[in-house]
């Protein structure tokens, strides 16, 4: 799939979505290449899984300054070793140095700005990227910020707390188009970073009061908080109620409360 994202003023961005739909990817990762007008080089961000046709089709796209990386995760990086020997060796950049070279933290070159944000929660590694030409600039969030639904934020490689924080970074930036690793592009980064903070916070309140109710591991805590999951995706709620109650039991070590919130002694 190809073509300019959400209007004329981020005609320099094409998507190309992986072909691997399902319960965790939605629509398939989106594939993202940036090239500014009248730009030989370009970059891609997120080259997805190691499928030989999806990667061709980015190929044909180039060439590229560099391949960029939002997360190790491997529908979004499993194919970024293929595409760089398909390119005769771009380079690979990424936070993580397993999957590839560290970044600069400011990008300037073939008509694009593109400054990389810590964004931390999902995994350890999550970066996101927030990219401009003379006229516009997008937020590209990997899986921090999906474009529908809501982010597995897993232990032990997942931190609510950093996942958190991190929402609240991508807050600040009010009016900038979000660009996400699955699902579709949305107008406001920053509004989509407030409804996942509304969303969190309601999801911990009712964790907490799970937690009262004698629900202490996340197995229980699933059952009471989401009764009607798709059995698909249950492994995904177990792993997040795992890092809620995680969450949850290091904020009330820290105010000196019990999970059922009875002060210690």
């Amino acid at each position: 799939m190809g073509g300019a994202v959400l209007d004329g003023r981020l005609g320099w961005v094409t998507l190309l979505r992986a072909p691997n739909p399902g319960p965790m990817t939605l629509d398939g990762t989106n594939t993202w290449v940036l090239r500014a007008p009248g730009e030989k080089l370009g970059f891609v961000i997120d080259p997805g899984p190691l499928d030989d046709g999806h990667l061709r089709a980015i190929a044909d796209a180039g060439p590229f300054r560099a391949i960029l990386i939002t997360h190790g995760h491997h529908d979004h990086v499993e194919g970024a070793a293929r595409l760089s020997r398909l390119l005769g060796g771009t380079p690979v950049l990424a936070a993580d140095p397993e999957h590839g070279a560290p970044f600069d933290r400011e990008i300037t070159s073939d008509g694009l700005t593109i400054r990389v944000l810590d964004t931390p929660g999902h995994t350890t590694d999550s970066v996101c990227f927030l990219a401009e030409d003379v006229n516009a600039s997008a937020m590209f969030t990997g899986d921090t910020i999906l474009g529908r639904g809501s982010t597995v934020v897993a232990a032990p490689d997942g931190d609510l707390g950093a996942y958190l924080e991190s929402l609240e970074l991508l807050r600040a930036h009010a009016g900038v188009p979000m660009l996400p690793g699955h699902g579709p592009a949305q107008p406001d980064v920053a509004a989509m970073a407030q409804f996942y903070l509304d969303h969190r916070r309601e999801r911990l309140a009712q964790v907490e009061a799970a937690l009262n109710e004698g629900a202490d591991t996340p197995e229980k805590v699933v059952d009471l908080v989401y009764p009607d999951i798709d059995q698909a995706v249950r492994f995904a709620a177990i792993f997040s109620a795992k890092a809620q109650l995680d969450y949850l039991r290091h904020k009330n070590r820290e105010q000196g409360t019990r999970a059922d919130g009875l002060d210690r002694l």
